[in-house]
């Protein structure tokens, strides 16, 4: 199912929004235009209906406003996590900035990356949106042989793990992160989804959005986790511990900003 970790993981989740610049120069709208309108035109153009008015865009129409990741580092034998996202502060960073960061952490780092529908969604975005930024991130490139350690893009290597692809593939056996996670006990989406994210964006609440993004990182992690051990590489001791190492990064999270406690009391009901 699985092979062995990686020492050092990433289990990451991008979120983003629609992006008005890009939707100007798409269709072609006046410059003119308020970012709302451009916002609603790209809806229409991504097959907006009265039943869906929000549709999913293709992730070249948006911008990434922020990347979180659960980084697992192993050594010494002994395991240590950490919780991570960008922008570090309330405050909106710019996507050039916020897409070099975390591109140039894999170029020089390597670690293993583990999402959920990451393979067609969330690296894609980070590609597509770096590209539009004229970013170069010499240690993202492809070695000439054929599964070389590092290659974040090869479908049949161990570099990159998508629970998705692992879980359900994409036909009637496929979920979503919130069903695999929840039917588990994890927490899953905790009064945000996808969707919204734009609502806080235009109401300017970027600490909404980090945190929002945060809880889907741990998600994905905690669902590994489950992954790993079916795989027979964790035993549930070794489970149920770093479950216990993650229950304490979010207390510690809770010191700072309260609203964490979410996080952990839907783990508690779900339990």
């Amino acid at each position: 199912m699985l092979r062995p970790p990686h020492p050092l993981i990433f289990a990451f989740d991008a979120e983003w929004v629609p992006d008005p610049a890009t939707g100007r120069r798409v269709l072609d709208l006046p410059k003119e235009m308020s970012d709302e309108e451009v916002t609603e035109r790209l809806w229409a153009y991504g097959g907006a209906t009265e039943a869906e008015p929000r549709p999913y865009l293709k992730t070249i129409l948006c911008r990434v406003v922020s990347i979180a990741a659960v980084i697992r580092m192993v050594k010494h034998g002994e395991v240590h996590h950490k919780l991570f996202a960008l922008p570090e502060t309330p405050e909106a960073l710019p996507e050039d900035d916020l897409l070099r960061r975390f591109l140039v952490a894999l170029g020089d780092r390597k670690p293993q990356l583990v999402g959920f529908n990451s393979r067609d969604a969330d690296m894609p975005i980070l590609v597509q949106r770096a590209m539009v930024h004229r970013l170069s991130i010499p240690g993202l490139g492809r070695s000439a042989e054929k599964w070389a350690p590092g290659d974040f893009f090869d479908r049949y290597g161990n570099q990159h793990i998508d629970l998705r692809e692992i879980t359900g593939a994409w036909g009637k056996a496929s979920s979503t992160l919130h069903e695999l996670a929840t039917a588990c006990g994890i927490p899953g989406k905790l009064g945000t989804d996808g969707k919204s994210v734009i609502d806080l964006w235009r109401a300017g609440d970027i600490a909404g959005i980090v945190r929002y993004n945060q809880f889907d990182a741990l998600t994905t992690f905690l669902v590994w986790l489950r992954a790993m051990t079916l795989s027979g590489h964790l035993t549930p001791e070794q489970m149920e511990a770093e479950e216990a190492q993650i229950r304490a990064l979010v207390q510690q999270k809770m010191t700072t900003d309260p609203v964490f406690g979410l996080f952990l009391d839907g783990w508690t009901r779900l339990s």
